[in-house]
């Protein structure tokens, strides 16, 4: 959120690069994202062997299935937060501010109340695309049964060891969680219309 905010107040020089660096994942290969995230996070790499030594084992692990989602479906959530910040009249955060609200007061007060929806409607698709992530997600988790297993991991490991229906109901599983993730955030995309 804290991106979204600052990439809406930014004008500065550099702000078209740096929301092209965070909307990366967004067109990179899932796996591209995963390899990288692979070799950051390795026990061999500077940040993994830190990690390692102060007892937080990131590779393989359930943190490392959170990482990959969060990696994959951060743009979806910048995106639409961004979109929500910029709506926000600046004049009504000055007015706060000459009213005595802090920087933190006048986020928590006005910024967020008016541009809640379009925060949690970031937040909806942002779950939405976790929710299908696969090649990052094997990449540095692995599929590692009632550890790293996600519903995209569970239908490919079942089609792969030929239970067709099983995949098939998870598919059904994750058609309906995404339906309703994306019928809410489409709700929440929608403003209310003007009574004439």
């Amino acid at each position: 959120m804290l991106a979204a905010l600052g990439l809406a107040r930014y004008q500065g020089p550099g702000k078209g690069a740096l929301e092209t660096l965070l909307s990366l994942p967004l067109v990179l290969p899932p796996t591209a994202v995963g390899l990288v995230l692979l070799e950051a996070l390795g026990r061999r790499a500077p940040l993994g062997g830190w990690l390692a030594r102060h007892g937080l084992e990131v590779v393989f692990t359930w943190k490392a299935v959170v990482l990959a989602m969060a990696v994959m479906s951060f743009p979806l959530l910048v995106r639409s937060a961004r979109t929500a910040f910029e709506e926000v009249d600046p004049r009504l955060v000055g007015l706060a501010r000459t009213l005595g609200c802090g920087p933190l007061a006048a986020f928590r007060r006005v910024t967020l109340p008016l541009a809640w929806r379009g925060v949690l409607a970031g937040v909806v698709l942002a779950f939405s695309r976790a929710l299908g992530e696969f090649g990052a997600t094997v990449m540095i988790a692995g599929n590692i049964p009632g550890k790293t297993r996600t519903l995209a991991l569970a239908i490919f490991h079942e089609n792969q060891v030929g239970r067709d229906e099983r995949a098939l109901a998870l598919v059904g599983v994750t058609v309906v969680l995404a339906f309703a993730a994306l019928w809410t955030a489409e709700r929440l995309h929608r403003r209310p219309a003007a009574s004439a």
